[in-house]
């Protein structure tokens, strides 16, 4: 693995911009310092003055391998992940067959070892599999989730009993459980009153915040119950962030560690309902686009730390399926790749400061995943050489065609970002305007239940 030396560069280290040099070797950051002697390196990155930064971290993508290799595949998806400063992902189980058992796991860990070029996790799927958590927990699993309250893409909806029952063994294997939260009932009664609605908004009002608040509320009061660590992906609605601002309060109160924390995705911060107009069914997901005083609450929230990281959802289709009727579109938009560019606008616009984008970009996904103990997630020695460097004054317009998602489209067209001027996983430059990287040089990082990585 080659040696490298990044010079002229600014890193965010004690809650300041200073300028450092940063070696790497082994894959390793092995020295951070204002001036670093060496008499021999294999590369030298000169940043011109750009900063150095850690990489991000997203818990929640779909590469939608296997069965669905015209949206996505574990190459494509991961390269997407390398051009945006993502170096490491971890993959719900909504693909074809959904990874709800040892065969299905097997099946699609071979996959990802084959193609992706970043790191990796997988999750367990949990549908009426309860007897199946055990052997998937051995087999390495991150987490077990996108645990689905109400129909989603995937139709892996379970009841509030099945709930219950996961919960409890999920909290029995030591594990965490991931939930989407969003009330069936709630959703069927606004569909069923909307059905002869066929405007684009609609789908916001068939999904509305109360729909995911009292999904919110049911988990909580389930996870509470089981004493299960619970995340709460794609939290989209201001009453879901008092529902978790009260637990957050309650929990660090009685002094008990943290078991409830929560997500938001980049298109709930900087989308909204007056989206709709511009993107007509491209801009259909659930939970679903909300009206402008939900992002605002939601980046407070992000910057208060009620919620505690940023994940995108990447659910790619293609453009063929995502131009049709509102009704029969399918739910889900590409993000990876724009992650991390959005969230550098974000700091130099100051909806949010850079040391709190570090945090939910990188830090809290690996201290809350458990990636720590791979060395992921923080910038210092010793730690993992997952970096970006970037150039905050290179402000682009995002556009679809340049975007490595088999997608090709992005519901952030003509939207600023900041993209990466080289992206390094674990000492490798995977992208420094064109991938680098070969098919399969990312590794699985199991979950801490692993007990084999036998791919037979």
């Amino acid at each position: 693995m080659p040696d490298i030396l990044i010079k002229n560069t600014k890193v965010f280290v004690n809650n300041y911009l200073q300028p450092a040099e940063v070696l790497i070797e082994d894959g390793k950051i092995t020295k951070i310092a204002r001036q670093i002697d060496v008499q021999r390196l294999n590369e030298v990155i000169d940043a011109k003055g750009a900063l150095t930064l850690p990489s991000a971290i997203d818990v929640h993508v779909h590469f939608r391998e296997p069965g669905m290799t015209e949206k996505e595949d574990w190459y494509t998806g991961s390269c997407s992940a390398a051009a945006g400063g993502v170096t490491t992902v971890i993959e719900h189980p909504n693909t074809i067959p959904p990874t709800t058992d040892k065969r299905t796991f097997k099946e699609k860990l071979k996959l990802a070892n084959r193609k992706s070029i970043v790191d990796f996790g997988i999750y367990g799927g949990v549908t009426g599999n309860i007897e199946k958590l055990p052997e998937l927990w051995e087999l390495g699993v991150t987490a077990f989730g996108e645990i689905f309250m109400a129909e989603s893409t995937g139709e892996l909806n379970i009841s509030e009993e099945t709930l219950d029952k996961a919960l409890s063994a999920i909290a029995g294997l030591g594990a965490m459980a991931c939930i989407h939260a969003e009330d069936e009932k709630i959703r069927q009664e606004c569909e069923s009153f909307l059905k002869g609605d066929f405007s684009p908004q609609s789908h916001s009002k068939a999904r509305p915040n109360l729909c995911e608040a009292m999904a919110v509320e049911k988990a909580l009061k389930l996870a509470k119950t089981n004493e299960t660590q619970t995340h709460f992906c794609h939290i989209s609605a201001f009453e879901s962030v008092g529902l978790l601002r009260r637990e957050r309060y309650i929990e660090q109160s009685s002094g008990a560690p943290v078991k409830i924390t929560s997500e938001v995705t980049p298109h709930h911060l900087f989308l909204s309902t007056k989206d709709w107009d511009r993107l007509g069914s491209f801009g259909k997901m659930n939970p679903p686009l909300r009206e402008r005083r939900n992002p605002k609450m939601l980046l407070n929230a992000l910057n208060d730390g009620t919620i505690d990281m940023v994940a995108t959802d990447h659910a790619p289709h293609t453009e063929a399926e995502k131009d049709a009727g509102i009704k029969s579109t399918p739910s889900g938009v590409p993000g990876v790749e724009t992650l991390l560019p959005l969230m550098l606008v974000a700091v130099k616009r100051n909806l949010i400061p850079l040391g709190r984008m570090i945090d939910v970009t990188s830090r809290n996904p690996a201290r809350i995943f458990d990636l720590t103990r791979y060395s992921k997630g923080v910038f210092a020695e010793g730690f993992d050489a997952d970096l970006v460097i970037v150039d905050p004054s290179n402000v682009r317009k995002i556009k679809g065609d340049h975007l490595h998602s088999k997608a090709g489209w992005t519901p952030y067209e003509g939207m600023d970002g900041i993209f990466p001027e080289y992206t390094i996983a674990k000492g490798d430059v995977v992208w420094d305007g064109e991938i680098l990287a070969s098919r399969g040089r990312g590794n699985f990082l199991p979950g801490r239940g692993i007990t084999s990585n036998d791919e037979d």
